[in-house]
C-alpha cells in the first residue's frame, strides 16, 4: 500500500530528514532521497511534498541530496546555506533563509545534468485531452506565470521547469514538483486563484523574491500517464501587449527547441531526430500576451478546437 508524507506529521518528517538514510520520497520518474536538519526546510518539505509517495529505505535512489549549513563559524554569524550531492557541495553557499528554494533548484540541476535517459527542455510542459502543451522560454518570458494560471484552469502539470522526452517514444513523462514563481507573479497568480497557497516566501534571491505552491492534486493523481505532442508555443510577457497567438514556421520552432534544450549535444543526430518528430507531430505558434484571462482563454480555445483523443493516447511512464 502506498503511503504518502502527508501521513506523517511535521515532527516525524523533521525526524527522517535528519537521520542518515534521509527522507525518500518519489518524485516523479526520480527517487530522491532529502537530508536536511533545519526547520524551515522541513516545514515546506512537509508542505508542498505532502502528496509524493514514501519510498523504502531499501529501494535504489536515484539521487541522495541535502541542504545543510557550511561547516564554519558563519554557521552563528551571518548563516548561510549549502546544497550537498552524494557528500560533493557543487554550488556555492547562499543566504540562510533561501534553503528550499536552493533544494528544487539543486534538484533541478540533478535532472537535468544526470538524467540523459530522456532529452529534456528548458520548458514548462502541460496536458489537456492527452496532448502536451510546451513552453520553452527563458526566465522573464512569462513561461512560468502562464503555467501556473493553465494549470488552475483545466491544464494538467507535467513540470513547470523542465521537460522530459522519451527518446523511444516521444512521449512527454511526467515530473510534477512544487511550483516556482517569482516577483509580481505570486501576486497575479495569488488573485487569480485565490485558493492557492504558497510556502515561505523568500526575500533577496538571485531571481528577487521567490514562493512556491504544491503541484496539483491531479497532477499527482495521473504521474505516470504521460502525454503527446500537441503545441510547441514560444511565449512572452510583454507589457501592453494584445493577446497575439501566431503559426511559427517549424523550422524556426525547431531552432528555438534545440536553443532550450539541455542536453541536445549528447543526443547528436538522434536529438535533433527526436526534435524533429516532435515539432511535426505539433503545431508551433509565437504567443505574446500581457493580459493573463485573455491568455487562458486562447489556449482553452487551442484545446477544444483539437477535439478527440490524442494520437497513440497515453502511456505509463
Amino acid at each position: 500500500m502506498t503511503v504518502c508524507l502527508n501521513e506523517l506529521s511535521l515532527p516525524d518528517v523533521k525526524r527522517r530528514l535528519n537521520s542518515a538514510s534521509g527522507l525518500r520520497l518519489q518524485m516523479g520518474p526520480f527517487t530522491t532521497s532529502v537530508q536536511t536538519p533545519l526547520a524551515n526546510v522541513a516545514s515546506s518539505v512537509h508542505q508542498l511534498y505532502a502528496g509524493y509517495p514514501l519510498v523504502a529505505d531499501e529501494v535504489f535512489t536515484d539521487f541522495s541530496v541535502s541542504i545543510r549549513r557550511p561547516a564554519s563559524l558563519r554557521r552563528y554569524w551571518n548563516p548561510q546555506v549549502t546544497f550537498g550531492l552524494d557528500g560533493q557541495e557543487p554550488f556555492n553557499p547562499l543566504p540562510g533563509d533561501q534553503g528550499f528554494p536552493l533544494l528544487e533548484w539543486g534538484l533541478n540541476w540533478c535532472v537535468y545534468g544526470m538524467c540523459h535517459q530522456y532529452l529534456i527542455l528548458h520548458a514548462a510542459v502541460l496536458e489537456r485531452g492527452g496532448r502536451a502543451l510546451i513552453l520553452p522560454a527563458p526566465s522573464g518570458s512569462g513561461k512560468s506565470t502562464l503555467c501556473a494560471a493553465l494549470l488552475f484552469h483545466g491544464w494538467r502539470l507535467l513540470s513547470d521547469e523542465l521537460t522530459l522526452i522519451c527518446p523511444r517514444t516521444g512521449q512527454l513523462v511526467p515530473n510534477p514538483r512544487p511550483v516556482s514563481l517569482k516577483n509580481e507573479s505570486i501576486r497575479v497568480i495569488s488573485e487569480l486563484a485565490p485558493a492557492v497557497h504558497f510556502g515561505s516566501r523568500i526575500e533577496e534571491t538571485t531571481k528577487g523574491v521567490v514562493a512556491h505552491f504544491a503541484a496539483p492534486d491531479n497532477a499527482l493523481a495521473l504521474v505516470h500517464q504521460r502525454a503527446q505532442p500537441g503545441w510547441v508555443v514560444m511565449p512572452k510577457y510583454r507589457a501592453g501587449s494584445p493577446t497575439l497567438l501566431q503559426p511559427m514556421e517549424k523550422a524556426r520552432a525547431l531552432i528555438h527547441l534545440a536553443e532550450n534544450a539541455f542536453n541536445y549535444d549528447i543526443y547528436g543526430r538522434e536529438g535533433f531526430d527526436m526534435l524533429g518528430r516532435l515539432v511535426d507531430n505539433s503545431a508551433c505558434f509565437s504567443f505574446e500576451y500581457s493580459n493573463l484571462p485573455e491568455a487562458i482563454k486562447t489556449f482553452n480555445d487551442l484545446a477544444d478546437a483539437a477535439q478527440g483523443p490524442a494520437p497513440g493516447g497515453g502511456a505509463n511512464a
